[in-house]
């Protein structure tokens, strides 16, 4: 993302890369049969995000 932030000029704002893609669980986590995994939820993370945010010059979206 550092490369789409400088090639295109564009402001990286509050942009954090873990609101895309949060850390995965320790591996004892997985392991555990007995433990439920909470799926955590996930804002959506485009393309057309990446183009409007370019056109504007700065991160568009929190």
């Amino acid at each position: 993302m550092d490369d789409f932030f400088t090639t295109f000029n564009v402001d990286r704002g509050s942009f954090s890369i873990t609101t895309y893609y949060p850390p995965e669980p320790p591996l004892k986590h997985l392991l555990n049969p007995f433990r439920k995994n909470d799926i955590p939820q996930v804002a959506d993370f485009t393309i057309g995000m990446l183009i409007a945010s370019a056109r504007a010059g700065r991160w568009l979206y929190d």
